[in-house]
């Protein structure tokens, strides 16, 4: 995991948050139940710590329960506002169990990769700068 003891994290419901020097965004995921409502506050709090620009995002994955359809179709709908690509840093099978749950009938909206390796995650990451 990336040591990031000298910067405070911005803390959310359902991720505490990042943004590096570099222009990406750091998210260590919590596990709790998505709804739509949380998920709207979060997109609120990126675009607050972002100034309103898409980034990529680096998450680490973590188990949570799985969402109702209702919000994993809000969910799919945001990233394309928020972020320009996605790597999903988690254990080996789950990024691939959440990208395959939540998008069982179409392609990710934005490039996504799932990682068990933070920094070849970051280095995928600098190409959507």
């Amino acid at each position: 995991m990336i040591d990031h003891k000298e910067t405070e994290l911005i803390a959310d419901e359902i991720a505490d948050y990042l943004l590096t020097d570099t222009g990406i965004l750091v998210a260590y995921s919590k596990s709790i139940l998505r709804t739509v409502e949380n998920i709207g506050a979060n997109v609120a709090l990126v675009k607050e710590i972002t100034n309103n620009r898409k980034v990529p995002l680096l998450i680490y994955l973590k188990n949570s329960p799985i969402p109702d359809k209702a919000t994993r179709k809000f969910s799919t709908e945001q990233l394309p506002a928020i972020y320009t690509a996605m790597a999903i840093v988690s254990k080996p099978g789950l990024a691939q169990f959440i990208m395959k749950l939540l998008f069982k009938f179409q392609n990710p909206p934005i490039p996504m990769k799932s990682f068990t390796d933070d920094e070849k995650a970051m280095e995928w990451l600098k190409r959507f700068l």
